[in-house]
């Protein structure tokens, strides 16, 4: 019995002594082991006045760079769906709009207020028109976009995958609903030329549309959706397509038509040459032709600089607020008294 005690107690020891070792980490991490240096800063009421005082004074000036910059930028912008509508048709916007005997050509008129330094970036502008809608969005194949007809299984382009029997290339609703309004200029009597090549992304143009594909067998229902695509020109090359296919993520976009390689001067007449031939009608959409400049910030946008603007405010007027409410009740660093259970402390 005894040996069997002192047996029992050796084999106890040795367990323990095994599970005290396999505790012990075989290499010694500072990270594993949460020893490494760190800095832990006393936020005390002087520091945060402070840090919030320095925002603001960097976040203004910034802001109002961004928000004089974003105003240098000259943008002119016409909305044509409305102009470009006979007085007889105004009340019935969609019968003239599906009426394919009637001209959609119309001619316009835009006096220039400021000079316009080329490049000068040509965009048409969308409002309450959704292609970020899920259904829309899925509504194509990228696949056969490089394969072509190639590509058989075009299940994801659903209502618009075929056409009287045979396969629609590009393939889908996106395509489908290709943008079709035309626009040209005239200025001092003169031509003015609109480059459209180069106006899509060029990894698009090299990765995601082939050019060895063409379209076939597009807008050759009895339903027709939008612009149409010349069957001798490969998917890489129709630019238009590739810009809309794009799909923009709110309902008010735009999106590049083509660029103004001349200077424009202030007080010139230009004149818009236009097919309003898109049906944004049924939804109660609005299309605008938009004409802007751009400079090291991008084109026109204010939002960047009044963000910058209000932040830096409001920065300021919370450092001011914390100073006022330190100077009016100070508190000591340090103080413990403060502390909820020496307040219960004292109390008693």
């Amino acid at each position: 019995m005894e040996m069997d005690g002192a047996s029992s107690s050796a084999s106890g020891g040795a367990a323990q002594a095994i599970l005290l070792t396999s505790r012990k980490p075989r290499v010694f991490y500072r990270f594993t082991q949460q020893n490494l240096p760190a800095c832990r800063p006393a936020l005390t009421p002087t520091l945060i006045i402070t840090i919030f005082l320095l925002t603001g004074v960097v976040f203004l000036p910034v802001g109002l760079v961004c928000l004089r910059a974003s105003e240098s930028v000259e943008e002119l912008v016409l909305r044509y769906d409305t102009e470009c509508i006979p007085e007889i048709y105004r009340s019935n916007k969609v019968a003239y709009i599906k009426d394919v005997s009637i001209s959609k050509k119309c001619k316009l008129n835009i006096k220039l207020r400021n000079y316009m330094k080329a490049p000068v970036y040509v965009y048409y502008e969308l409002d309450n028109y959704y292609q970020n809608h899920r259904r829309y969005i899925k509504s194509r194949s990228d696949q056969q976009l490089l394969h072509g007809l190639q590509q058989k299984d075009i299940s994801s382009c659903k209502s618009m995958e075929s056409s009287n029997g045979l396969p629609i290339v590009p393939c889908g609703l996106i395509s489908w609903s290709l943008f079709n309004d035309t626009f040209a200029f005239d200025v001092k009597g003169g031509k003015l030329n609109v480059n459209r090549t180069n106006i899509s992304w060029k990894s698009d143009r090299d990765h995601k549309f082939s050019k060895n594909v063409y379209p076939f067998n597009f807008q050759n229902d009895s339903l027709i959706g939008g612009g149409k695509l010349d069957p001798s020109i490969p998917l890489s090359e129709h630019e238009d397509l590739i810009v809309w296919m794009r799909v923009s993520a709110l309902p008010k976009f735009r999106k590049l038509y083509g660029v103004i390689e001349e200077d424009l001067d202030a007080g010139e007449l230009l004149t818009v040459h236009l097919a309003n031939n898109y049906n944004t009608y049924n939804s109660g959409g609005k299309k605008k032709l938009v004409l802007t400049t751009s400079n090291w910030l991008g084109s026109k946008n204010n939002f960047l600089g009044l963000s910058y603007i209000a932040t830096g405010g409001c920065n300021i007027l919370l450092a001011i607020l914390f100073a006022l409410i330190h100077v009016k009740f100070p508190r000591p660093h340090y103080d413990t008294s403060h502390l909820q259970w020496n307040k219960r402390g004292s109390a008693r």
